[in-house]
């Protein structure tokens, strides 16, 4: 008689230990609670889903012991996942070191996955909220979702965060992990927009976007810089290089620090050709105005935006206007700061930081807390940068744990 393995959640870690667990001959089941499954993949990489990223190290990734994460990678890697995703019909291009479907179609993602589930004959049953798993006396995992009950050789939870729950990731499981024993590092936003106390300056300068340095100074110390493009919205700051600093910063916050951005909109320039750029400039002061000797510099509207704060009119002649003025507008392109309140919660977020402590699972993703119990995906304490990371953790994790889950109830 064939094994039987549950798999509760049907997202992207969910699917591939189910594809892999039912390749090694075993009887599989996904429990999910929507009507459908891979919600969530549909959301990723705006719709064209990045699955994972050749340059894959350790270091793109947080939260748990940085080794056993290690191990994991070295396990199934991004070569491996190319070559799982080719071997069921996807074709994968790269585009800077990111992945993505030929299609750029989230969809063709999902709908291979599906489909290689019908060809293993995975069952898969909707509308499943569970609620709790036991172990039973005999080494059978019961699992319940208060209406049903249904009993397993072995179980995966790959229930996800708390991030998009509009997808079905509400932190279950999470509490389910936590009836049986498991520690639940305190989870936070992650890859998530950052909120400021400056919002009516804010307004002014919404919509701008710009190549910029980020750092962050908590308590007046730097703690983390990243580069790239800088969204300015109405409520505070946006872009890849704040997504990357969400996770620390609102880990910052839950300490109640007092956590600032310190944007630099000039971060070419180093602090020699910054200071021969104010130098060349003097020459254009005469017959323009204030405005008209600034621009050129940066965006309109943060140059109008950065004029007020100087205490400078528009209008002025540039022949005028103070020399402390003139290095207040200068300094503020490189040295602009916003005070950071907190993050937009997780509905805005890509995926949530903390989750289940690692120290308490095997590098086979097995419970050492509840054998017979497999952890995969976001439900970890283990969150990567964004490029891909994220789903390459699900593929990894989740082929570990679909693996480790069959041999062991063979």
């Amino acid at each position: 008689m064939k094994k039987h393995i549950g798999i509760i959640g049907g997202g992207a870690a969910g699917m591939m230990a189910a594809v892999t667990a039912a390749r090694k001959g075993t009887k599989v089941t996904i429990l999910e609670r929507n009507d459908r499954i891979g919600k969530k993949i549909l959301q990723t990489g705006n719709g064209k889903c990045n699955l994972g990223n050749k340059n894959l190290t350790v270091e793109c990734y947080h939260g748990g012991d940085a080794a056993w994460i290690k191990q994991a990678l070295e396990r199934f890697g991004t070569e491996d996942t190319v070559c799982f995703f080719q071997k069921i019909g996807l074709l994968i291009k790269e585009k800077n070191g990111y992945l993505y479907p030929v299609s750029e179609q989230a969809a063709s993602v999902l709908d291979v996955l599906r489909y290689e589930l019908q060809t293993l004959g995975v069952e898969i049953i909707y509308g499943c909220k569970v609620q709790k798993v036991e172990r039973t006396l005999s080494g059978k995992l019961v699992v319940n979702d208060g209406d049903r009950e249904w009993q397993f050789d072995a179980v995966i939870l790959t229930c996800g965060g708390k991030a998009a729950p509009g997808t079905g990731s509400d932190g279950s499981g999470w509490k389910i992990a936590k009836k049986a024993g498991h520690t639940c590092i305190a989870p936070v936003p992650a890859l998530v927009q950052l909120r400021c106390l400056e919002t009516d300056l804010l307004k002014g300068i919404a919509g701008v976007r710009a190549d910029s340095r980020v750092r962050i100074l908590c308590d007046g110390r730097e703690t983390d810089v990243e580069r790239g493009e800088l969204q300015l919205t109405e409520y505070g700051i946006s872009g890849i290089p704040i997504f990357q600093l969400s996770r620390d910063v609102n880990y910052l916050l839950r300490d109640r620090k007092t956590v600032m951005a310190e944007i630099d909109f000039l971060p070419d320039m180093t602090e020699e050709s910054y200071e021969n750029m104010k130098k060349t400039r003097r020459m254009l002061q005469e017959k323009r105005t204030a405005e008209e000797f600034f621009t050129g510099i940066l965006n309109k509207k943060l140059m109008s935006v950065f004029l007020k704060i100087a205490g400078i009119k528009p209008t002025t002649p540039a022949v005028e206007i103070p020399e402390d003025k003139i290095n207040t507008f200068y300094e503020l392109c490189r040295c602009f700061r916003l005070h950071i309140t907190e993050s937009n919660p997780y509905e805005n977020a890509q995926v949530a930081a903390g989750g289940i402590a690692v120290t308490e699972v095997t590098e086979d993703m097995e419970s050492k807390l509840c054998p017979g119990l497999y952890f995969a995906g976001e439900i970890l304490d283990v969150d990567g940068r964004c490029g891909g990371y994220n789903l390459q953790w699900a593929w990894s994790s989740g082929f570990i744990a679909g693996c480790s889950a069959a041999i062991k109830t063979e």
